[in-house]
């Protein structure tokens, strides 16, 4: 218990200021100015998708409805698989708690093997998957995989809302989503990844990783083959990556936990088999795979040069987490907790307002068209308007 609340106290203030920045990204920046740049098949929706994919704070579970449904308005499969490769990994939350645990270099480090994967997936995919072959019951199924959901009093159609919404309305949807529709998202994913890393912090010994000394591929190997089929999100995954590189991982096969776990999961895999193809799915993991290897090398080589040093920022967390932990951090925790609570907890109970609008796949209803939500206030599709 006491070392899932030393990783708490030192995340907790970058966490919270993590979700903060995503909600003011989410309600003052428009869906729309993410996907009207992807249409083109070329190099440059590719590295449009990528840049666009890296600041975003989506999991790589509530990243596929939303690639599913800039592929529905006209993006290539390229710029699709880019945003699909990029988008998970990384998060203005994630890049700042990657720093409050792993120091400057992974914080830089991480969003760039994720940008640079990103960029290299979706040109292959342009390259050997992409073409006029497309599978017709995958694109009639695009609108089944893509739940747009209701949220304020718009049914989902975040288009036709955002442009009326006044400065204080943004700001409360901000608040509203960071604290709210977000911690709904990744926290219970953020509490495991915590717990999980207390727990090999505690049982692990130090030498259980001894036998990958010197043999880093054999390493990273073992990790892809855990952390593929994961559901990793890129917050959660953080605190695993430390417990492990201090228990005597390479700081390389950290990365490739950080990058593997959240750029894909068995939803992930299926989903991209159905709508954008085999080919497609298998150059999609191909370039993870790859990716996450050569970015972990690079990682490792670095490390054994002493060109720039991985593990002492981590080794130094732990110093700080046995001198004690400041008032400010355990009141960012305590903070944490509560919003924790109020997310997970309290709608189970039936306490307070329980939120199904996770805020993932944008319903775009078009000039013929109007959104329509079911009872259950879950999800919201377009339906053409009768004409009399």
């Amino acid at each position: 218990m006491r070392e899932i609340l030393h990783l708490m106290n030192e995340m907790s203030p970058y966490l919270l200021l993590g979700f903060l920045l995503a909600g003011l990204m989410h309600a003052f920046i428009p869906g729309r100015f993410y996907t009207k740049y992807l249409a083109d098949n070329s190099f440059g929706s590719v590295f449009r998708a990528a840049l666009f994919g890296i600041p975003l704070p989506l999991c790589s579970c509530g990243v596929i409805p939303t690639a599913m449904s800039i592929r529905k308005e006209g993006a290539s499969k390229g710029a699709v698989t880019s945003f699909l490769i990029s988008t998970p990994q990384t998060g203005v939350d994630s890049i700042i708690a990657t720093y409050s645990l792993m120091g400057w270099a992974f914080a830089i480090i991480r969003p760039i093997a994720a940008f640079v994967t990103a960029i290299f997936g979706g040109s292959m995919v342009n390259w050997f998957a992409s073409g006029k072959t497309e599978s017709s019951a995958s694109e009639a199924h695009i609108h089944e995989e893509v739940h747009c959901c209701c949220h304020d009093e718009e049914c989902g159609c975040e288009e036709h809302s955002h442009a009326h919404l006044s400065f204080g309305g943004k700001m409360k949807k901000a608040i509203s989503y960071a604290f709210g529709e977000m911690m709904e998202d990744i926290g219970k994913w953020l509490m495991i990844g915590l717990i999980v890393a207390g727990l090999i912090t505690l049982f692990v010994p130090d030498e259980a990783f001894e036998v990958f000394k010197g043999n880093t591929f054999a390493s990273m190997l073992l990790v892809i083959c855990i952390a593929i089929p994961m559901y990793l999100c890129a917050t959660g995954s953080i605190p695993i990556a430390v417990a492990l590189i201090l228990k005597g991982l390479t700081p390389g096969a950290g990365l490739v936990l950080l990058m593997a776990g959240p750029a894909c999961n068995m939803a992930s895999i299926l989903v991209v088999r159905k709508v954008l193809g085999t080919r497609t799915l298998v150059t999609y993991l191909a370039s993870i795979i790859i990716g996450a290897i050569f970015c972990g090398i690079l990682i490792d080589y670095l490390q054994f040069h002493g060109i720039i040093d991985f593990v002492s920022n981590l080794v130094g967390n732990a110093t700080i987490h046995e001198e004690g932990d400041s008032w400010f951090s355990w009141t960012c925790t305590i903070a944490l907790i509560l919003l924790l609570i109020n997310a997970l907890v309290l709608p189970k109970l039936g306490i307070g307002r329980h939120h199904h609008h996770h805020d993932h796949g944008h319903c775009h209803c078009g000039e013929e068209e109007h959104c329509h939500c079911e009872e259950d206030d879950e999800h919201c599709h377009c339906e053409e308007e009768k004409t009399h």
